[in-house]
């Protein structure tokens, strides 16, 4: 196994691409512990880490015979991590995209990795997903402590950052014809400091909610824009 750090320059997000025999891993270390929500295939909920790791599916990996998470539980203590949220992707994960943004003191910092090979508009009729199947993960970490209904509250603002980066690039669903809202694997976490005294409210009309809406729209435009300059056909 061997592991390259990539840390980013005036982030607090620390990056280390990691290397094994059968699979690629980002390894994203938080500034410490965090409350994080999102519906991860590993450690997904509620759950308090340090750490968001983001997995490479390749060809052939998965089937109906194989546990996903047990995939991302390998992987995840490969990499040291075993308590950090899970996320697959069929992305190449070292075409991500980080953007930080600060309102009003309050900063937030997405990473996003976005293919586009599973895309969908909302309300699509269900299909089966093909695999490897591209898909938007993200990160959204914040430098305040939210209670849990903030978090709640972030991570829908996430999620609608996330839709309007993809509406803004006009893409249509393959399946409906209808303008793309997403891909049908997309997974979102947000995370924020374990901290006393947090707060209550990550609207849009908070400094936390417009830093977080900011900073998802800029990272996963950029990853959709990287993905259909790389892909030949946006809608393979």
């Amino acid at each position: 196994m061997t592991s390259l750090d990539i840390a980013e320059s005036a982030s607090d997000l620390r990056v280390e691409l990691v290397e094994t025999a059968s699979s690629r891993a980002l390894v994203v270390r938080l500034d410490g512990p965090h409350e994080a929500l999102s519906w991860a295939i590993v450690n997904g909920g509620r759950t308090r880490t340090d750490s968001v790791v983001w997995r490479e599916v390749r060809i052939g990996e998965l089937g109906p015979a194989v546990d996903p998470s047990a995939v991302m539980r390998e992987t995840l203590a490969q990499v040291g991590a075993p308590g950090a949220v899970g996320l697959l992707t069929g992305r190449d994960v070292r075409n991500y995209e980080i953007e930080r943004v600060e309102r009003d003191g309050v900063v937030a910092e997405c990473l996003a990795t976005a293919g586009l090979g599973n895309l969908l508009a909302v309300g699509d009729p269900t299909v089966p997903v093909r695999a490897p199947a591209g898909t938007i993960n993200l990160l959204c970490r914040v430098s305040i402590g939210l209670t849990e209904e903030a978090l709640l509250e972030a991570s829908a603002i996430a999620v609608e950052g996330r839709t309007a980066a993809v509406l803004a690039a006009g893409l249509r669903s393959p399946l409906s014809g209808r303008p793309a809202t997403g891909t049908g694997t997309d997974c979102v976490v947000v995370a924020a400091p374990a901290m006393v005294g947090a707060e209550r409210f990550a609207g849009k009309h908070t400094a936390c909610g417009s830093a977080v809406g900011a900073a998802v729209f800029g990272a996963v435009a950029r990853g959709v824009a990287r993905w259909i300059e790389e892909s030949s056909c946006p809608m393979a």
